[in-house]
């Protein structure tokens, strides 16, 4: 996974060096997640996290994400590629929004699938590090 993440940041439009440890601690919530990491994504999602998921009509709290997350990697879910392009940062306080489209790969059981769309991800700077109470994903069909 630390080659997947200085591909991302190799891949990633260049920004202010204030925003590298925001967008660090970015890729390592989708990595913990595909990883089934409970531990580091309850450290990085707060306990009143709100997640909205494509195609997904409830939206999601903390113990919800963590469960989707440890049940992913239960049944042998990884994460195979990841790539975010088009990424923008607005800060406003201690809070950073990162608008972006994504691009992901996963493998189950043998079967790779592919994803693409775009998301919005809510960022707060508290106690000298980055968390993530909230995201809005849609889903764009992959060729």
């Amino acid at each position: 996974m630390k080659t997947l993440a200085l591909t991302l940041l190799l891949l990633t439009p260049c920004f202010a060096q204030d925003d590298s440890q925001l967008l660090a601690t970015r890729v390592k919530v989708w990595e913990a997640w595909f990883a089934g990491d409970v531990g580091t994504l309850k450290q990085l999602i707060p306990a009143n996290a709100i997640a909205i998921s494509a195609g997904d009509r409830d939206w999601k709290f903390q113990q919800q994400i963590l469960d989707e997350s440890a049940d992913f990697h239960a049944h042998g879910g990884k994460l195979t590629h990841l790539e975010f392009a088009r990424t923008q940062v607005q800060h406003f306080g201690n809070a950073a929004f990162i608008y972006s489209d994504y691009r992901l790969e996963t493998e189950q059981a043998g079967k790779r699938s592919q994803s693409a769309g775009r998301v919005t991800e809510v960022f707060v700077f508290q106690n000298g590090r980055w968390i993530n109470p909230g995201w809005h994903t849609d889903h764009q069909e992959t060729p």
